[in-house]
């Protein structure tokens, strides 16, 4: 593969991903909301309310995804009476942005949600679920949130990680040897270096119980990825390693167990919750289960 084509391929993965999303389910009595971001973005999202003082949960969908891949999760939450909220990414669905920036600018995304759910839903303990790039970006985000829990599904440890893995999967070992020339991309097209996206070294600033979920023949991100993930993440912690999935929708894949293991964990993580201190704001039970 050429220099040109290398440079294709970061385009195509930084390019946005504008989407016309339309009206939420009916199921989910969910209102429109729109707030802005210090990402440079109007953030455009769907909360539905579920029972007061229940919890709310902000649901991050992965790269180049929208609010539409968490519908699933919203509708099993919103049964057991939980609040949600569902966002497009800047850069995604119908919030602007001109790049996705692997969890950068999206973490200023994350941090103006869960300001916005504290004006809306004054009161209401916030859980997270992250996938991938969610993921990620909840935890670039980690210094300035107060949440109360959040699961984190197939999250990177770093992008230079991330990046191999993918190149390994197309070329084989050769990726290895291709993955700088992408890598060296980050900063020219997006203002970001790499040693600023590596969720790994930001998790542990993370103040409320985690659960980590991977899949066993993951590429994408592996199971020393995660592995590395959860032993760097602080107690409270739990992990969950689904045999046989791969880089997919652990809903979908996993189905009535999924459910009952994440709502398990929300209910542990709100019953044991201690006040929190807010943290400051950027200006521009414990165990593993398998």
């Amino acid at each position: 593969m050429g220099l040109v084509g290398l440079y294709g391929v970061g385009w195509e993965l930084s390019r946005p991903v504008p989407a016309r999303i339309g009206p939420a389910p009916v199921e989910l009595q969910a209102e429109a909301i729109t707030f802005r971001s210090e990402s440079g973005s109007m953030i455009r999202g769907w909360l539905s309310r579920g029972t007061t003082h229940g919890g709310v949960v902000l649901l991050l969908p992965g790269v180049r995804a929208n609010r539409l891949a968490m519908v699933d999760r919203a509708l099993v939450l919103h049964a057991a009476g939980y609040s949600t909220l569902l966002i497009d990414f800047q850069a995604t669905g119908e919030s602007p942005g001109d790049a996705i920036t692997f969890g950068w600018r999206e973490r200023l995304d994350v941090i103006a949600a869960v300001q916005t759910l504290r004006r809306m839903l004054p009161g209401e303990p916030i859980e997270i679920i992250g996938i991938s790039l969610g993921g990620a970006a909840t935890l670039l985000a980690a210094a300035a949130l107060d949440v109360q829990a959040a699961v984190l599904e197939a999250v990177y440890p770093s992008i230079e990680v991330a990046v191999e893995n993918r190149l390994r999967i197309r070329f084989g070992t050769l990726g290895a040897t291709l993955s700088p020339l992408l890598v060296v991309q980050l900063r020219p097209r997006l203002g970001v270096s790499p040693s600023d996206l590596k969720p790994i070294d930001r998790i542990g600033q993370l103040r409320c119980p985690i659960f980590i979920i991977g899949g066993i023949v993951d590429q994408h991100t592996t199971v020393a990825d995660t592995q590395r993930l959860y032993a760097a993440a602080r107690e409270p912690k739990e992990l969950w390693l689904i045999p046989d999935a791969a880089h997919v929708d652990y809903l979908r894949t996993s189905g009535a167990e999924y459910q009952r293991r994440v709502l398990a964990f929300f209910d542990r993580a709100l019953r044991t919750r201690q006040p929190a201190n807010p943290p400051p704001q950027p200006r521009s039970g414990a165990g593993t289960t398998s």
